[in-house]
């Protein structure tokens, strides 16, 4: 790849203006561009990858434009060929058959030695099999740069790659990008954590308030460069401002209890023979490695998987099938995971979709209350999100989304607090913001607590307890 010079002191894209005063270059190789969320990052990738001389943007390279690929999270819909509905799908079998599997993706590359050596760097042996909606969202990411990678880009921009992988996956996906960018495709990584900058970094470009900075050499200077750009990330809440339950709690003493649980989909097991008793206040860690199951065990516990009711579940001190609805199971118990980000296509403000978290939905479903809306306000404000209020949910950076989807989460002042990865898309200064609402919570409060990550140091210290699933192997 030639190197390609953005010339112009404004760049657009969509609506969105970035400051480009250094006039960068992107140079061959692996470049990182780093800011915290909101900074402009995804805005600059995709103006470099079909932004060309347009409106202000004067690009330019010597020969031509070369070919350019972008991967962000919500391109399963592009890639599967189909559009799933609703998260839920993914654990009904009758609703997926028109969804496609990975083999059927692929085609005749998943017969390939390439096929192989991609799987075989990033871990994902054995995947071919699975329909792309009940991916894990570490397998979905390492699918998509496989894809990607097949059809030879000269530069392949990826946003937020680390997410959803787990420690082990990491160290390969670091290995993988450099032996990609050895292969001659250049690589850049859109990141919003300074500690994920690889080894294998030739330039980092900083960003802050949609301005592009100066780039910096990182070559033999990793460790520096993640400690210099830490002064990007400027973010803190006000934990005595963390907002109050106006309703009571119901007592109860076994929060849930799986006993001998299995979750299987045709042949492939997914969950098997699982028991797990969690107390009433008690705060857990749900481990495992990506594909694992851990989502799908979740799924069980929240009533979004049909084959709960073939399994012994106790739920609030109740047997699950003695009479109780969904509705009431998710009355009691806040939820917020990748997958839930990923299907949730709310068309409304930012408001209403915080205060909608009080009715245990993912839609619109009537107007919202003067009550709901000063809640909700409440929770925005302590993200500093409030001069997002009036703001259509979809025009956010993920990053933004994310916190607005785990205010959605807390608005409930749940007895069951389900977090699988919500710092998913969060840079480190709003990382640590959010682990430290959640200590507080716990402390004030008393919620159980299930939080699930890849990624020990960001486990809450309130948690005591750990669960560890193991991957299956299927045939």
């Amino acid at each position: 790849m030639n190197t390609i010079q953005l010339q112009s002191d404004t760049l657009r894209y969509i609506g969105v203006t970035l400051s480009n005063p250094h006039h960068v270059a992107v140079e061959p190789g692996v470049t990182v561009v780093i800011g915290p969320n909101g900074s402009g990052k995804s805005t600059f990738g995709r103006i470099i990858e079909k932004g060309w001389n347009i409106m202000t943007n004067s690009i330019k390279t010597e020969g031509e434009k070369p070919v350019i690929k972008f991967i962000e999270f919500s391109d399963i819909h592009s890639l599967s060929g189909c559009h799933v509905e609703y998260y839920q799908q993914r654990h009904e079998a009758t609703m997926n058959d028109e969804v496609p599997t990975v083999a059927e993706i692929m085609g005749g590359n998943v017969a390939t030695d390439t096929w192989r050596q991609f799987c075989s760097w990033l871990h994902l042996e054995g995947v071919e099999h699975k329909k792309v909606n009940y991916l894990s969202s570490g397998e979905l990411r390492k699918l998509l740069i496989i894809n990607m990678m097949y059809q030879q880009p000269d530069l392949l921009i990826i946003d937020n790659p680390y997410i959803g992988l787990d420690a082990a996956s990491r160290v390969l996906f670091d290995e993988a990008i450099a032996a990609i960018a050895e292969r001659g495709t250049s690589v850049m990584l859109l990141l919003c954590n300074p500690g994920e900058i690889p080894d294998c970094t030739d330039i980092v470009i900083p960003m802050q308030a949609l301005t592009v900075g100066e780039p910096v050499d990182c070559r033999g200077n990793a460790a520096a460069v993640r400690e210099s750009m830490m002064t990007l990330m400027d973010y803190a809440v006000n934990l005595e401002r963390i907002p109050k339950s106006p309703r009571e709690k119901l007592p109860h003493d076994v929060t849930l209890e799986l006993r001998g649980c299995n979750v299987s989909y045709g042949t492939r097991k997914i969950i098997e023979n699982e028991s797990w008793l969690v107390k009433s206040g008690e705060c857990w860690a749900l481990a495992g490695p990506n594909g694992s199951g851990k989502s799908v065990l979740l799924s069980l516990v929240y009533a979004d998987n049909p084959q709960a009711y073939s399994n012994d579940i106790t739920l609030f001190d109740r047997s699950r099938g003695s009479g109780e609805s969904i509705w009431d199971i998710k009355r009691r118990i806040g939820y917020v995971s990748p997958e839930m980000h990923l299907y949730f296509r709310f068309e409304g403000t930012v408001r209403d979709v915080v205060a909608q978290g009080l009715r245990s939905t993912t839609g619109n479903y009537g107007a919202i209350s003067r009550a709901a809306a000063e809640e909700a306000m409440a929770w925005l404000s302590l993200f500093h999100l409030e001069h997002l209020a009036d703001r259509r949910y979809t025009t956010l950076s993920t990053g933004e989304q994310r916190l607005v989807l785990i205010a959605r989460t807390f608005i409930k002042h749940p007895d069951l607090l389900i977090l699988d990865e919500p710092l998913h898309g969060l840079d480190a200064a709003r990382k640590r913001s959010v682990k430290a609402v959640i200590n507080t919570i716990v402390r004030r409060d008393h919620p159980t607590l299930i939080y699930v990550t890849h990624f020990l140091p960001e486990v809450p210290e309130c948690v005591t307890h750990t669960k560890t699933l193991k991957k299956l192997k299927n045939p």
